[in-house]
C-alpha cells in the first residue's frame, strides 16, 4: 500500500466524502468532502488508486460517475442470524441497458474476505493468499462494471446505442473495460467451477447459499471454490 493509497482510504471514510470521475481531466478521479463541485477536491488520483479503493474499503454507486465508501457494520446494521458476513441493504447498480436500479446487496465485507479469515480444524486458512487475492480482484472488477447480478448474463457487457426507440446509451470505457476483464477471468475458469466463482465473487453469495443454489453438497462447495480460485489466480498471473 502506498502513502497515496492510505491517504485516499482515510479521506474516503470521512462523513460526506465521495469520488468523482472527471471525463476530461487528468488525473481522471477526484475525492471530495462535500457536494460542491466548484470547490477544489482534496485529492486527485489515477485509475490504479481508484481500483484500490474499489477493493478496500469498497465503493457504492452514488450517481452517474460518483461513488462513496461501502457501508458496513458501523451503520448500526447487524448480520442476519445464520448468515455470517451478511448485512442486507440496497445499492444502486447499472443494468446492461444503462438504467440505474436499486438492488439488494450485502453491505458488509465480501464473502471472499470472510472466508479468508476462517480457519479449519488444523488452524489453516480456508483460502490461501493467492486464492483470496484473485477472488477479491474479480469482485472489485465486477463492482466497477456496476452490473451486479446481471453481469453474468451478459459477459461482454458491450455498449448499447441506437436502441429503445432512439434512446441510445454508451457506457463509459472504464465500466466496459472492467466488464471485459470479468468476462476474460470467468472464461479462464473451468465450466465445472465457474458457477461457484460467479455466485461468490460476482454475485456476492455466501458459500452456504451458493452451495444450496447450485445443488452442491455441504463442504464440497469449499473444494469447488478453492479450485476455481486457483485457476483464477493463474489467469491473473499469480
Amino acid at each position: 500500500m502506498t502513502n497515496l493509497d492510505d491517504r485516499a482510504r482515510r479521506l474516503l471514510l470521512r462523513p460526506g466524502a465521495w469520488v468523482e470521475q472527471r471525463l476530461d481531466a487528468e488525473p481522471p478521479y477526484a475525492l471530495r468532502l462535500n457536494p460542491d463541485r466548484r470547490r477544489r477536491p482534496v485529492l486527485e488520483f489515477d485509475e490504479a488508486i481508484f481500483r484500490a479503493l474499489a477493493a478496500e474499503p469498497g465503493l457504492i454507486v452514488q450517481s452517474a460517475r460518483a461513488w462513496r465508501a461501502r457501508s458496513g457494520p458501523s451503520d448500526g446494521a447487524t448480520p442476519e442470524p445464520g448468515r455470517p458476513g451478511m448485512i442486507h441493504g440496497r445499492r444502486q447498480v447499472m443494468t446492461p441497458d444503462g438504467r440505474w436500479l436499486p438492488l439488494g446487496a450485502n453491505l458488509t465485507q465480501s464473502p471472499i474476505a470472510w472466508l479468508a479469515r476462517r480457519r479449519d480444524l488444523d488452524g489453516q486458512p480456508w483460502l490461501n493468499p493467492l486464492q483470496a487475492a484473485a477472488g477479491e480482484r474479480l469482485r472489485a472488477d465486477a463492482e466497477l462494471a456496476s452490473l451486479g447480478q446481471r453481469l453474468t448474463a451478459n459477459h461482454d457487457a458491450l455498449p448499447r446505442t441506437g436502441s429503445g426507440g432512439g434512446r441510445g446509451y454508451a457506457r463509459h470505457p472504464t465500466h466496459i473495460a472492467a466488464a471485459r476483464r470479468v468476462a476474460r477471468a470467468l472464461a479462464a475458469v473451468d465450466p465445472l467451477f465457474r458457477p461457484m466463482i460467479e455466485a461468490v465473487c460476482v454475485n456476492g453469495s455466501s458459500l452456504q447459499l451458493a452451495e444450496n443454489d447450485l445443488g452442491v453438497r455441504r463442504r464440497e462447495g469449499k473444494l469447488v471454490l478453492r479450485e476455481g480460485l486457483a485457476q483464477l489466480a493463474r489467469h491473473y498471473g499469480a
